[in-house]
């Protein structure tokens, strides 16, 4: 995983007040609540005194609590309740303390601060999925591989006549021109898909290749955008559980007709479409070895595999640059 990033974690849809949410993500168990406020938190999902996961416990309001002794924590981690020493006794207290993450929510996202200290900047997102009067709907796909393959599948353009060849990538467009690549500051680009019918000509290098109107976006760490039009955009989120495991979570804005029920109904339709699309997809890339992908890896690359050669390129710098700051 790459340190100091903001990652989307859950839907805020996914967290309701009152109740415990227990995941794995970025390799670690986290229990998430909501307190009195509506705020969201988050800890590591393991009680300090005999480590049994707080998640089976009960939402207290602004703590929660474990259920094998009753001991609570508040949104630090820190205890505020020790039944068996008594209400009274709080010289205990200090020493029971279990880790909690930063938490920020926006767009209806979650997002976890995988990193060292406090965050110092907001978690990321594209502007203009922002206020745009739309129909949102989402759908979640657990895929058995390393959440950097879900996201490289989603940059190649080249598999899309094999892998989709009888849905999005209709047509035998087998040639690739380009792709050519925009970075629009340090941890986003933007790329399409300039294909064409083979018919003998020479594919077009990278900086004559185009950015067509349908277009997508990435932003690390894990966040894409899939333009269709201006009325219809694709969100995914690629949620890393750990090694092996992610979350696919797509979820569909569109104001199509902007009447709400139509355009429900076309969000439905969407999600139903873009799983089957999404599946065939995962039937590939589970297969792949090894699960997660790094920019050097005994793979022999194509010109056509740029938008994800300037992912790997980015996130090893990443990478790097959080082993760097732990270091220090």
């Amino acid at each position: 995983m790459i340190k100091n990033q903001w990652y989307a974690v859950l839907s805020s849809q996914q967290l309701k007040q009152e109740s415990l949410v227990a995941v794995k993500r970025l390799g670690i168990q986290l229990v998430f609540f909501r307190d009195n406020e509506g705020v969201a938190h988050a800890l590591m999902d393991l009680c300090a005194h005999r480590g049994a996961a707080i998640s089976h416990g009960k939402h207290m309001g602004n703590t929660v609590q474990c259920p094998f002794h009753g001991i609570e924590y508040d949104k630090t981690g820190s205890a505020t309740l020790i039944p068996a020493n008594g209400r009274n006794n709080t010289e205990d207290l200090k020493r029971f303390h279990v880790r909690s993450y930063p938490v920020r929510e926006k767009h209806d996202l979650i997002f976890l601060w995988y990193g060292d200290g406090e965050p110092t900047e907001l978690p990321p997102f594209f502007e203009e999925l922002i206020d745009k009067g739309d129909v949102i709907s989402e759908v979640f796909d657990p895929w058995n591989v390393h959440y950097s393959r879900t996201i490289e599948n989603q940059l190649d353009v080249a598999h899309l006549p094999f892998v989709h060849h009888n849905t999005i990538g209709r047509g035998n467009k087998t040639l690739v021109n380009g792709p050519k690549v925009i970075w629009e500051g340090e941890d986003e680009f933007q790329h399409s898909a300039d294909n064409e019918v083979d018919h003998g000509q020479t594919p077009k290098k990278n900086e004559d290749a185009r950015i067509k109107n349908s277009y997508m976006r990435f932003h690390f760490p894990n966040l894409w955008l899939n333009r269709i039009s201006e009325k219809f955009r694709i969100l995914g989120v690629f949620i890393p559980v750990d090694d092996e495991n992610m979350v696919f979570m797509l979820r569909l804005y569109n104001h199509v007709t902007k009447i709400k029920p139509i355009d429900h109904l076309v969000g439905f339709l969407g999600k139903r479409a873009n799983l089957i699309i999404a599946h065939q997809d995962r039937r590939v890339v589970e297969t792949q070895r090894p699960k997660r992908s790094k920019l050097k890896m005994g793979e022999t690359l194509l010109r056509a595999d740029k938008p994800l050669i300037e992912y790997r390129k980015r996130r090893e710098r990443l990478i790097s640059l959080g082993e760097e700051e732990k270091e220090i």
